[in-house]
């Protein structure tokens, strides 16, 4: 075959819907039934192609593990039962005890628990250090030292890491980066064009992108997928059918989504950028960002999440009692545009000074923008703050 009779990559739009394996032939259906079952008939005298849920590999999973390695340019993925499920079954599947982590700081207040209160009892040792200190990185690591595991953009300050020098690092001694590029989504940023080993994604946010799934997803190698796997067999992690069903219903629709989340989110955080009621911005796609420049040279679009600082706690409340299309909600990434408070949810095991230490003061509040009209979702925060 001539190189121009090669078939052309496809985009990630087209992936989205496309990506996998789907039946073509006369009478197939263009939508992928559900198929809502625990039991499927095995083959007498074997044990090839035995099919049950919690191996993983239910017709509605397969489907959406193949669109997912697809959109994420890895081998291979795996769908879990939640994103929590996803972090903790790809970091096992690496480490053993007496093994050594190295975490970012500044990641969401779940994976922080986990590693601190569980990875303990496993034997696995867990060092955290602040992502923007890039020569404090080096001096970390140990011989026993397997994996680096980071969150790009951060939840919930929206600041975005340069994956080059950490990349590098992790090559260089052989120790696989793990990236949650959860709010990214595979259509802004693809971690494994910038060197990672591993992404994860909690599915419920924007691959799903409907608030209706819980659902996580974990891409890499063929073999480490397959390890990630059988933790999931074991540890019970995996999806119910209906879940895998509604999620790749999602995917189809990812692509355009992303480009409102990212049109919208745009407009709102330039408009609150210029009140005199908010006292800072937080969103990676405006000049006065701190990692603007990072951004605008990785990711395809600056997404859908923005947060926003009120004068006090005091004053964010009032705020979101007089809110009428934005809801106050936990969770982000659905066409419903969403607001929370860090200080009563991913980070309320920390205290009012290790939040701000943090960057998530009190009157942080973290917008998830949905894809309404963003004229609209301006003058609700508008009449909100005045």
């Amino acid at each position: 075959m001539k190189d121009s009779d090669e078939p052309k990559p496809l985009s990630p739009a087209t992936i989205a819907i496309h990506g996998g394996t789907a039946a073509r032939h006369v009478d197939a259906p263009v939508v992928r039934p559900l198929f809502q079952s625990v039991n499927f008939i095995q083959e007498v005298g074997s044990g090839d192609g035995l099919r049950y849920p919690r191996y993983g590999n239910s017709p509605n999973a397969e489907i959406v593990q193949e669109r997912m390695a697809a959109l994420e340019g890895t081998e291979s993925a795996v769908l879990l039962s939640s994103g929590m499920g996803a972090v903790a079954c790809a970091l096992i599947a690496l480490l053993r005890p007496g093994d050594h982590l190295i975490a970012s700081s500044t990641i969401y207040g779940g994976v922080t628990a986990l590693l601190t209160k569980e990875f303990p009892s496993l034997g696995i040792d867990v060092t955290f250090i602040d992502p923007f200190e890039t020569r404090v990185w080096r001096k970390r690591i140990r011989k026993t030292t397997r994996a680096v595991f980071v969150e790009s953009p951060v939840n919930p300050t929206c600041r975005v890491l340069d994956l080059k020098p950490i990349s590098y690092l992790a090559r260089e001694h052989g120790i696989a980066l793990v990236v949650d590029s959860t709010f990214a989504s595979p259509i802004n940023f693809r971690p494994i064009d910038h060197g990672a080993d591993v992404v994860v994604h909690s599915a419920t946010k924007y691959l799903n992108g409907h608030h209706d799934v819980l659902g996580g997803v974990v891409c890499g190698t063929a073999s480490y997928v397959e390890e990630v796997r059988q933790k999931m067999m074991l540890w019970g992690q995996a999806p119910d059918p209906f879940a895998a069903w509604l999620l790749e219903r999602g995917l189809k629709t990812l692509d355009v989504r992303i480009a409102r989340h990212n049109e919208n989110a745009m407009a709102v955080a330039e408009w609150c950028n210029e009140q005199d009621g908010i006292r800072r911005v937080h969103y990676p796609g405006l000049p006065d960002h701190p990692d603007y420049a990072v951004a605008a040279s990785q990711m395809r679009g600056f997404g859908g999440m923005m947060a926003i600082e009120l004068a006090s706690g005091a004053a964010a409340e009032r705020f979101l009692a007089k809110l009428r299309i934005f809801r106050h909600a936990p969770s982000l990434g659905g066409v419903d545009s969403l607001v929370s408070e860090p200080r009563f949810t991913s980070h309320a095991h920390l205290t009012r000074d290790a939040r701000a230490k943090a960057g998530i003061p009190d009157g942080f509040l973290r917008l998830s923008i949905g894809i309404e009209s963003a004229n609209d979702l301006i003058g609700d925060i508008e009449q909100a703050l005045h």
